[in-house]
């Protein structure tokens, strides 16, 4: 019998590594699609990581090339697409607003036609986010929360998502998609807030810093593991009808209690470390989100199974490993 096959656009970012890895491990063919870059020899480091980097096809695309969509999708036939590739770092969206406009937003809207052009039996998948709940209209985001976006990233997811709404409402497809809060591990981008305090934390621990400059320790955030939300995204493709499901842990920690779970994990005391800076500042913040995923626990069967504490101390393990193999070479 023929594996299922899966297509992920951002394989490469830790989603996608998170994604390849769980579909391999249950007899899938996985491809993913591939932007090009000039750090070809790093691009990969995630997969490698996993070690599920030499069991992926790859394909050269870009979610902004509508023409090389099509023939990946033409040539692949996968029978799950999901859109996990996006220009995803909020800070840089306030940089370059009309990038992230056209890669998060349009990137979206050129894979829904591509799979409804290429391959509509397809079942697709779409990363939304809880940055689109923005200025949250309520203590607790579940699916029917009014959303309102507090930066061009989570404008642009909003487009995306309600593009995603469109195709499923108005041409069949089946297309759901994941609202999912901030998830980490030991594979997130060194620019976001989390993987930036515990890349600190260890160079504090082995002396190669003194200080960890951060923006506003106030900024509370619903955390959870990536390797968890990505059973979730599968989980959605199996269902018989195609919905939005909220993934979230009901938990919500500020940046700076983050901080000290991290500082306290090597034995150091954040007070002597933590400075903040102005330049960390967003020019619209997003004080605190806080998920309801009932609905993905009651349909799905899903629940958030890390507990932050735990992932923390991966994450910081992880970074010390890195620092101290580095230190070697």
């Amino acid at each position: 019998m023929q594996a299922r096959r899966a297509l992920i656009t951002g394989v490469t970012g830790q989603d996608g590594a998170y994604l390849s890895k769980f579909l391999l491990e249950k007899g899938y063919d996985v491809h993913g699609l591939l932007r090009r870059s000039a750090s070809a020899d790093v691009v990969d480091a995630r997969l490698k990581w996993l070690g599920v980097a030499g069991k992926i096809t790859l394909h050269d695309g870009n979610l902004t090339d509508l023409s090389g969509l099509l023939r990946v999708l033409q040539d692949v036939q996968p029978a799950e697409v999901y859109n996990l590739g996006a220009q995803s770092f909020v800070k840089s969206s306030w940089q370059q607003p009309l990038l992230t406009s056209t890669v998060t937003g349009l990137g979206a809207a050129h894979m829904l036609e591509a799979v409804r052009i290429a391959c509509p039996k397809a079942r697709f998948y779409q990363a939304s986010s809880s940055e689109m709940f923005g200025l949250i209209q309520e203590p607790r985001q579940s699916e029917t929360t009014p959303f309102y976006p507090r930066s061009p990233y989570a404008a642009a997811k909003l487009y995306a998502h309600w593009m995603t709404v469109n195709y499923r409402e108005s041409f069949g497809l089946h297309a759901s998609s994941g609202i999912l809060f901030n998830h980490e591990s030991p594979l997130r981008g060194i620019e976001f807030v989390t993987r930036k305090i515990t890349d600190g934390v260890a160079q504090i621990k082995l002396g190669l810093e003194t200080t960890l400059a951060l923006g506003n320790l106030d900024a509370k955030r619903d955390w959870g593991h990536a390797r968890d939300y990505v059973k979730a995204m599968w989980l959605m493709l199996q269902q018989d009808t195609p919905d939005d499901y909220v993934v979230a842990t009901g938990r919500t920690v500020s940046v700076r209690d983050f901080c000290k779970l991290a500082f306290n994990h090597v034995g150091l005391n954040m007070e002597d470390h933590v400075v903040t800076d102005p330049r960390y500042m967003r020019p619209a913040e997003v004080d605190v989100l806080l998920g309801n995923a009932d609905k993905a626990r009651d349909r799905l069967g899903w629940v958030a199974e890390t507990r932050l504490e735990d992932l923390v101390a991966e994450m910081i393990e992880a970074d010390l490993a890195r620092l101290k193999r580095h230190q070697h070479l």
